[in-house]
């Protein structure tokens, strides 16, 4: 144990017996601490929601919350029989709680989840001072876009794009204007589902993949990928049909073929490049006509799930899997 007056989560002292499980503790007994008020530096042993840790009376008692009601002899409170203090509260972010009782400053948890935790515990504890810091930092992070796309103005900068940008980026061209001939009666809802797909994705994925939309290209309805700055597949989404008296343009929805392209860019998300065997291990390759376009498209958000879960494993804010 440090000599400064941190705060210290430990195993009661060398050669004393451990203190029991809270499921199988002994009988408690109440105590006050009003004899103890003006002993600074006594220190204190508290047990919270099973979770040990060792304090001062002055840090406890410092500021003017539930805490300092419990030591200072307003309020009993609950010990068992090697004097633990027991505290029936999750003892997960109680080190944060002493931390600010002890500096006014705190560091907090990544994830909104964790700053929600913490703000329960401050309403708790009645710190007014700390709610008000979890409560500014929800707020900021809801003021905050979920996800940033640009929109391509020139070929230069959507150069400039890729090869500055360290992710695998994808990128979906559409510009329905751009059409000398009349549309199928099913193209308008197939462009459609295009640009929800490339939503859906930019949201999953925005912190692994940048998207990028053009809207002055060539092509009506068109999506790329690039990996490392190279480009690394294309799928164009039109055609030109012949009907009966007139040519027709026709959009389709290839959402089976869009999924295995974004898998492979995400092979590109780290050196070295994969080699060909694991890219066309990847690829689709159905042979067998039983396989549908909607089995064959659920197979492939399998594959890209797998490899979502694998790579944010370690991660506490694991962002949304949205595919």
């Amino acid at each position: 144990m440090s000599g400064d007056s941190c705060l210290h989560q430990l195993c009661p002292p060398a050669g004393s017996a451990p203190p029991a499980s809270p499921a199988v503790r002994p009988k408690t007994k109440t105590c006050s601490f009003r004899g103890l008020a003006g002993l600074g530096n006594k220190y204190v042993r508290l047990n919270v929601g099973g979770t040990l840790y060792y304090t001062t009376l002055q840090v406890l008692t410092q500021q003017d919350t539930m805490l300092k009601a419990m030591f200072s002899g307003r309020m009993e409170v609950f010990t068992d029989k090697e004097g633990w203090i027991l505290i029936d509260r999750c003892g997960k972010h109680f080190g944060t709680i002493l931390s600010y009782l002890r500096d006014s400053t705190v560091v907090l948890p990544k994830s909104r989840q964790g700053i929600r935790e913490l703000l329960a515990e401050a309403k708790y504890y009645l710190i007014q001072g700390l709610v008000d810091i979890c409560q500014s930092a929800l707020q900021e992070e809801r003021l905050q876009a979920l996800c940033v796309v640009p929109v391509i103005t020139s070929l230069k900068e959507e150069e400039q794009l890729i090869q500055a940008c360290s992710k695998p980026v994808v990128k979906l061209l559409y510009n329905r204007s751009n059409n000398k001939y009349s549309y199928t009666s099913n193209s308008d809802d197939n462009l459609l589902k295009n640009m929800e797909l490339f939503d859906k994705l930019s949201l999953s994925y925005n912190r692994r993949v940048l998207f990028i939309k053009d809207v002055l290209g060539d092509e009506i309805c068109c999506w790329s990928f690039y990996g490392q700055g190279r480009k690394l597949a294309e799928v164009c989404c039109t055609s030109i049909v012949y009907a009966t008296e007139k040519k027709q343009t026709k959009v389709e929805f290839p959402e089976a073929r869009i999924y295995e392209e974004t898998l492979n860019a995400l092979l590109y998300e780290t050196l070295p490049v994969p080699d060909n065997t694991l890219l066309e291990a990847t690829r689709r390759r159905a042979q067998c006509g039983s396989h549908s376009e909607e089995e064959e498209c659920g197979e492939i958000r399998e594959r890209v799930r797998r490899i979502h879960v694998k790579r944010y494993s370690t991660y506490d804010d694991r962002p949304p899997l949205g595919l």
